[in-house]
């Protein structure tokens, strides 16, 4: 099995799909499988409007059509909606060539909460996007049943994991904050809703780890709380194990790889009952999602951290990826029935 991943998510950009497309691509030699990258760094590329950080790749269907004539996989997958994913979409439709799709984003509710764009529209368009997919994957149960309500069939489940390694309790404290230290990781933009954490009244310390478009502005409002920047590796490792509670307060995620780290390291999560905490958290009473994010975040210090570090460790990256590559091999064996879809938005 030769896999040809197309995706707009990559370098230098840091966020759970990039995480997640690697460690797959690590553990495939496990399942006999191969994976090479269609990613921006084959394509010129421009800042995306209102977030510069993250660059558009230029990418043509010509381009995209040599790479698969040089790669010749057995399989596609397609997994971004972006420039580079729409260009593959197109070879392969132009081809007749099957492909799978992955859904990681809310952009709908990301580009809601930026322009005046409704919700129904963008809707309608990753419906299109990922109709003639043979399958589609989601990382959690409440997702998928979200979006089979908004019209998307052939859903697929591709859970994720975490290096329980690199993520793990430690004895030493590198942070020397007043504690306890209630605990952020990810992008600092307006779609991960941090200021629902930050303007709460809590004892201690609040740490961002972390970089993006509304850090300064934030920075600026809440002075009394930690910005460290992007992190990552042994840094970041060491950051979470140095806390006391991770607060979650995204609203829009359809996981949050970063709830896994948390967990490994032994701390356990505040969060609001959504899709993404939910799903992770579950019944194992390794964190307070509630309503209200405070008194989540308080009742959170009273949870065990070796409970935490157990559960953390159940989520492993080889079952992730035998997850990803049997959701490959039986899409591909199954007939293709066309496409199944409703206009509603």
């Amino acid at each position: 099995m030769r896999v040809l991943v197309a995706t707009d998510a990559w370098h230098p950009q840091v966020n759970g799909v990039v995480r997640s497309l690697e460690y797959m691509a690590a553990e495939a030699p496990h399942f006999g499988a191969e994976i090479v990258f269609l990613t921006p760094e084959r394509f010129r590329s421009v800042p995306m409007p209102t977030y510069p950080e993250i660059r558009l790749a230029l990418a043509t269907p010509g381009r995209v059509a040599r790479v698969l004539d040089e790669v010749a996989p057995t399989h596609i997958h397609i997994a971004t909606e972006g420039p580079v994913g729409l260009a593959a979409r197109l070879v392969c439709r132009r081809r007749d060539l099957a492909f799978t799709t992955s859904y990681h984003t809310r952009f709908p509710e990301y580009v809601s909460a930026r322009t005046p764009i409704p919700k129904a529209w963008s809707y309608r368009a990753l419906r299109w996007f990922h109709r003639e997919a043979r399958a589609m994957m989601v990382s959690t149960p409440s997702l998928e049943r979200e979006l089979e309500g908004r019209g998307f069939h052939r859903i697929r489940r591709w859970t994720r994991g975490v290096d329980t390694q690199l993520f793990r309790p430690r004895h030493e404290r590198i942070l020397d904050d007043r504690a306890p230290i209630f605990l952020f990781v990810g992008r600092v933009a307006v779609e991960k809703n941090i200021e629902a954490f930050l303007s709460l009244d809590l004892p201690g310390t609040k740490v961002v780890v972390g970089d993006g478009p509304a850090r300064a502005d934030l920075e600026r409002r809440y002075p009394k709380a930690r910005f460290l920047g992007t992190l990552a590796g042994e840094d970041l490792a060491r950051v979470y194990a140095s806390s006391d509670v991770f607060v979650f307060p995204s609203l829009t995620d359809t996981f949050g790889i970063v709830l896994l780290e948390a967990l490994a390291s032994g701390l356990p999560v505040a969060a609001f009952p959504v899709t993404g905490p939910a799903d992770v958290i579950g019944s194992s009473a390794c964190g307070v999602l509630d309503e209200d994010l405070r008194e989540a975040a308080l009742a959170a210090l009273e949870i065990p951290k070796d409970r935490c570090r157990a559960y953390g460790e159940t989520f492993t990256w080889r079952e992730s990826a035998r997850q990803f590559f049997s959701n490959i091999g039986s899409a591909h064996e199954e007939p293709d029935r066309g496409p199944h879809i409703r206009n509603e938005g």
